[in-house]
């Protein structure tokens, strides 16, 4: 039997103003699954992720949780309710890292499950000092965000969702502003957490990441999926022209 999804959206559109962004989105993702969204500039894999995380609305269709709606053009109460209580079940990593420049890593990562989940600030402080051993970075505790390097800022970010116990967690090309050096240090943390069984969506241009990690691969185009498959066999043969064309731009 397949896994039961966990996170899904069914029918999903997304418009700003006349640009129709996402055009009938029909995913679910299962529960331990990493899927990484692939795809050329402009295709809708962020503003998809961004639906998923309840960063937009759909204009329509729905997202759901568990089998519970959470997000949709019109939602009622009951869709709020479920909205606000899955809310801090998805964790989110963005390109450009949004750490508190005024806080230290320690005071990034303990903030959010102190105010929102109403966390003891010393089992906070205990879980970050997990957290930041988990990401290689126990020496950091006390450092401000200026003083670390891009890829350090990265996985400080991932220690931060990952503090709110998240149960998917969505990354938005998090290594195409770091250098190759950095890349694989926030590549390494991403691997250890799929081989840990998180549910991850993983927006990302890093195809050798994508070939390795992923359970499966979604292919966007103009706001479509247009193709879906494991790895290997999207990599290898892929099934549609656009897809192949759009790899061909990796070939060396």
């Amino acid at each position: 039997m397949a896994p039961a999804a966990i996170i899904a959206a069914e029918g999903l559109h997304k418009s700003f103003g006349a640009v129709h962004v996402l055009r009938g989105i029909d995913l679910a993702v299962a529960e331990g699954e990493v899927l990484c969204l692939i795809g050329p500039s402009g295709s809708g894999k962020t503003t998809l992720l961004r639906c998923f995380a309840m960063l937009e609305q759909p204009s329509g269709g729905a997202i759901s949780m568990r089998g519970a709606t959470i997000a949709s053009a019109t939602p009622d109460a009951a869709t709020r309710r479920a909205a606000k209580a899955v809310r801090p079940e998805i964790g989110m990593v963005f390109q450009h890292f949004n750490l508190w420049p005024h806080m230290t890593v320690l005071g990034n990562i303990i903030e959010a499950p102190m105010r929102v989940k109403g966390t003891a600030r010393a089992e906070a402080v205990a879980l970050a000092e997990q957290l930041l051993a988990k990401v290689g970075l126990s020496d950091k505790r006390d450092v401000y965000p200026t003083r670390l390097s891009g890829g350090q800022q990265q996985r400080v970010a991932i220690a931060r969702a990952l503090a709110m116990a998240p149960q998917v967690m969505l990354f938005d090309e998090v290594t195409s502003a770091l250098d190759p050096e950095l890349k694989r240090e926030v590549l390494l943390v991403m691997r250890a957490l799929a081989a840990e069984g998180m549910t991850m969506i993983v927006v990302t241009h890093e195809m050798n990441f994508a070939r390795h990690v992923a359970r499966r691969i979604v292919f966007m185009d103009e706001g479509r999926i247009v193709e879906e498959a494991p790895p290997a066999a999207f990599f290898d043969a892929p099934a549609t022209d656009r897809a192949r064309r759009f790899l061909q731009q990796f070939e060396e």
